[in-house]
């Protein structure tokens, strides 16, 4: 510390300083261009096992939709075995069991059920929702709601009051699919105001799976949470449901609040026409 103190009242200081910056800017661009072209490598080298195991998946896939060809004969292959073994390869796998799931029905959907509970990828789902990041958790939280794993529902409804707003629009969305009606209790005590953009979210996934006349649905207009009561209306509304329009003037005549009385008011105006 006493020499470099030396070298500032002498004046000499300005040759070292600006020798180790130009050291300590070569050695940080040498590490960022490494970094770069290792992260580079790295995605080079997933696209080409991505495409690889596709076309493995694509053949496993097919055996098991059309030709009835249950996982325990599939893990007969050793070759199989080895490539399940590795992590990319099941989240490859996953993701080409929910592409296939969106686009099948019926029987089709039900084998592709049973192949992601037969093959332990449910177990890798679950270990999502414990994960310490908000985006694995709603990855975790997206897989099992498009397979439909209803014991799940528990789990995910606790994200519903999350802090992250993704997080609890994408656990309220899979409640929804997996429970339908019974998602509204839960929505009926949210503590928390649920903004115009969850509402869109959550309106949009009582269409999407086609809830239909969802009993219970007028409960939401009993909520002490404004927001939640300006949701029931708003899926009453959307959804066109005209059998609650007595809950709806019960509402109107009864609130206190002049912007939830005005929007019942209209409701019913539009249901009634």
């Amino acid at each position: 510390m006493t020499e470099i103190w030396e070298l500032y009242k002498q004046g000499r200081w300005e040759v070292p300083f600006l020798t180790f910056s130009i050291y300590l800017f070569i050695a940080a661009s040498l590490i960022l261009y490494l970094i770069i072209v290792a992260s580079r490598n790295g995605k080079i080298k997933r696209e080409r096992l991505s495409k690889e195991y596709s076309f493995v998946i694509d053949k496993i896939m097919s055996a098991v939709i059309f030709e009835d060809v249950p996982f325990e004969e599939v893990k007969k292959d050793k070759n199989f075995l080895v490539l399940f073994d590795t992590s990319f390869f099941r989240k490859v796998l996953t993701e080409s069991l929910i592409n296939l799931h969106k686009n099948y029905e019926g029987v089709y959907a039900q084998k592709l059920e049973q192949f992601y509970k037969d093959s332990g990828l449910i177990k890798d789902s679950f270990k999502k929702l414990k994960s310490l990041k908000w985006e694995v958790k709603c990855k975790g939280i997206t897989e099992l709601a498009e397979f439909n794993i209803n014991e799940a529902f528990d789990q995910i409804i606790v994200y519903s009051k999350a802090r992250k707003k993704t997080l609890k629009i994408v656990a309220i969305n899979a409640a929804i699919k997996l429970e339908g009606a019974e998602s509204i209790k839960y929505l009926v005590e949210h503590p928390d105001p649920i903004d115009d953009w969850m509402q869109l979210n959550i309106i949009g996934a009582f269409k999407k799976h086609d809830i239909g006349d969802t009993e219970g649905v007028e409960h939401l207009l009993e909520s002490q949470n404004m927001t939640v009561v300006t949701l029931g209306l708003k899926l009453i509304k959307e959804l066109k449901l005209s059998q609650k329009v007595p809950h709806v003037a019960q509402l109107a005549a009864q609130t206190t609040n002049t912007i939830i009385k005005y929007e019942a008011q209209s409701i019913l105006q539009t249901l009634t026409a």
